[in-house]
């Protein structure tokens, strides 16, 4: 059984990624009390001494930080080594970095939101070809992994469309335009979030205007969102966190309540802007579970179980006023 090796490897990883980019988020929680049940006990001897790491697009969002709280307490039922490091901001390159890095400083397997899968696919097949186990929590890549963990999205995506367009009718609008903001074009998770957007109106009489992309960051969604609003748009969908908090401040900032603003992901600030009836709703994830479930499986896999690949709906919720 593998013993902890956290002071050196973990020091060492801090400072390639303060040099190389893959600064963002770095927090490890070692764990292997004696005490608690009987189950908890044996589940400490499976995964005592096992180090994974935890990369997500960024470490700001609410998202990723509840993510990563579920890891940590999964973890520590199961004697696992959780280091949640991520970039500040969404960066294919310091994401890339990020995998390098725990490759590198002996990571036994890597649980990774990926922000573009293209971009990240050529370090995670490295890092598979090293013996490293991969889980995908959120959005996978275009690599087999032992499992993924993640909403479906475009399901989700479909009915926040559903919750916009049955709003919208019962204000007694039939038509319109409505405009959605997103992260980037290659994301997948939310790929098919405004794929599923866009289905919910199929047939109608409401045009869907080009995307625009905010690169997840509620100011530059914000001014997009503003952008939408001068065009005379009925409704905004947001893609993520940082796409529909900008969508309900700018709501907030025009005076225009009604516009019919939709998003994903819930936060205070998302959740303050639907009280104040700047957003109709927001599709609420659970990252808790993709984070606990992510790490029962790296210590399964490392354990030698087969996962077969398997990907788990880890459910949506609609949360309103």
């Amino acid at each position: 059984m593998k013993k902890r090796v956290v002071a050196m490897i973990c020091c060492a990883a801090m400072v390639a990624a303060s040099v190389m980019g893959c600064g963002g988020k770095e927090t490890t929680e070692t764990t292997g009390s004696t005490g608690g049940s009987t189950e908890a006990t044996s589940k400490e001897a499976v995964g005592d001494g096992y180090k994974i790491a935890l990369i997500t697009m960024d470490s700001i969002d609410q998202h990723w930080i509840t993510l990563n709280e579920g890891a940590q307490k999964e973890a520590e039922k199961l004697g696992a080594t959780v280091t949640f490091m991520a970039p500040n901001t969404k960066d294919d390159a310091q994401q890339i970095e990020c995998v390098n890095n725990a490759v590198s400083g002996g990571y036994d397997a890597i649980m990774v939101a990926a922000n573009g899968p293209d971009a990240i696919s050529s370090a995670l097949k490295e890092a598979a070809a090293a013996g490293v186990k991969i889980v995908y929590v959120d959005s996978p890549a275009n690599v087999d992994a032992e499992a993924t963990f993640s909403t479906d999205n475009k399901a989700a995506g479909k009915t926040a469309g559903e919750e916009m367009k049955k709003a919208l009718e019962a204000a007694g609008v039939k038509s319109g335009d409505i405009g959605v903001i997103n992260v980037n074009a290659a994301t997948d998770s939310c790929v098919m979030r405004e794929e599923g957007f866009r289905s919910a109106f199929e047939g109608s009489d409401f045009k869907i205007l080009e995307t625009q992309y905010g690169e997840g960051d509620a100011a530059k969604s914000q001014s997009i969102a503003e952008n939408y609003i001068t065009q005379g748009v009925v409704g905004i969908f947001g893609c993520n966190e940082g796409s529909t908090t900008g969508a309900g401040n700018a709501i907030k900032a025009s005076g225009k309540s009604e516009i019919i603003g939709v998003g994903f992901d819930k936060s205070d600030a998302i959740m303050n802007l639907i009280g104040d009836g700047n957003l109709l709703c927001t599709m609420a994830q659970n990252p808790d579970v993709m984070g606990s479930d992510g790490v029962k499986a790296c210590v399964d896999a490392l354990e030698g179980e087969d996962l077969g690949g398997a990907v788990t709906d880890t459910g949506v919720s609609v949360l309103t006023k």
